[in-house]
């Protein structure tokens, strides 16, 4: 009987992590994830108070902090078996874009103010850089898990600001030169474009008109993506490659929370 028992047992789920789960994007990865079958942790500095439902475990963490950032693998480690997914979510660049009534966010980069340097390139690039070293320890062991970097095609056309165009491009190459890294151990690592995506701020804009979001996804989308990824058995083959969500969508029959497709935007489109 016991064994019979044993046989019946529901496997344990795979453990992902989540950064920057508060808002946005992140926040929708995580209650995909989640809707999955994932154990979710989701890190952020006000994670503690974020719309998530309580299955999903909080940790706070600036991940400007390295010591924070180590404390949320610790975590981990001591509460499961390893890290099966890294998400890199974690991104300070949408922070204070408008300062005095002024939009700085689209300023010449003369113009820009240092603390934008450090929202994009230290809590974003760097950020994902530290967390996917510390889940790669965790996972070469193992030889299985899967990294995503959220990106944008900031990396390869000017959209606006000069220290997104750098902050995407880095983390494409960094996603390219840590693919090669992983590769002898089974563990890709991939940038992911989202579309327009219907983000809080992004609602808040559209109010006044700045955003049309007829066409747009559901914070969960890239989620679905991200869980169709996981799952899929030749995702080794895409290691190391920038792949756009809605593209990945239409390719593996994945729709969003309403039943719809959204557009695969290319560059062209941008």
């Amino acid at each position: 009987m016991s064994n019979h028992l044993r046989n019946e047992e529901t496997p344990p789920a795979h453990v992902a992590l989540v950064t920057g789960a508060s808002r946005g994007v992140g926040r929708g990865v995580a209650l995909s994830l989640l809707a999955s079958g994932f154990r979710v942790y989701g890190s952020g500095r006000s994670i503690e108070q974020a719309d998530l439902p309580q299955e999903i475990r909080r940790q706070r963490c600036d991940h400007l902090n390295d010591d924070e950032t180590a404390g949320v693998f610790d975590v981990i480690r001591s509460g499961s078996s390893g890290l099966d997914l890294l998400v890199n979510c974690a991104w300070g660049g949408y922070e204070k874009m408008v300062e005095d009534g002024k939009f700085t966010w689209a300023a010449p980069f003369w113009e820009q103010p240092a603390h934008r340097w450090t929202g994009m390139m230290d809590a974003g690039v760097r950020a994902a850089f530290v967390c996917s070293a510390q889940a790669a320890r965790m996972m070469t062991p193992r030889r299985r898990g899967l990294i995503v970097n959220i990106s944008f095609w900031a990396a390869q056309r000017h959209l606006g600001n000069t220290i997104y165009g750098i902050a995407k491009a880095a983390t494409d190459k960094m996603t390219s030169d840590m693919a090669v890294e992983l590769q002898p151990f089974g563990i890709p690592v991939i940038s992911l474009y989202p579309g327009l995506v219907r983000t809080e701020s992004v609602l808040e804009a559209a109010k006044s008109g700045v955003f049309d979001v007829a066409t747009s996804e559901s914070p969960e989308f890239i989620g679905r993506v991200i869980n169709a990824l996981f799952h899929d058995p030749n995702l080794l083959a895409r290691t190391g490659q920038v792949l756009v969500a809605a593209a990945v969508a239409k390719e593996l029959g994945i729709v969003d929370v309403d039943g719809t497709s959204p557009p695969a935007l290319s560059l062209a489109d941008i």
